[in-house]
């Protein structure tokens, strides 16, 4: 892995880490907590499979809850036929 890389890496690592962090101390009040945790997630996900996977997780979660799939489909609404 090239120095650079991993200075980068590093660097993702500790800013996502702290803003994950400061989510988790956040969210006994109230206020964007939680956003705050996800977002740290999506930063170390720059870097990190691990974040990545549990980002997309995460988004499908509340895809689910709201009700809101990507698939026209899935939703009820109907195509207009040509």
């Amino acid at each position: 892995m090239a120095p650079k890389r991993m200075v980068r890496k590093a660097v993702v690592g500790v800013v996502g880490g702290t803003v994950v962090a400061t989510g988790i101390i956040l969210m006994p009040l109230p206020g964007p907590g939680t956003l705050i945790v996800f977002g740290g997630l999506a930063i170390l996900g720059t870097e990190f499979d691990a974040a990545q996977r549990g980002t997309a997780r995460i988004k499908a979660a509340v895809r689910k809850a709201v009700g809101r799939d990507d698939s026209p489909e899935e939703d009820g609404a109907t195509r207009p036929s040509d």
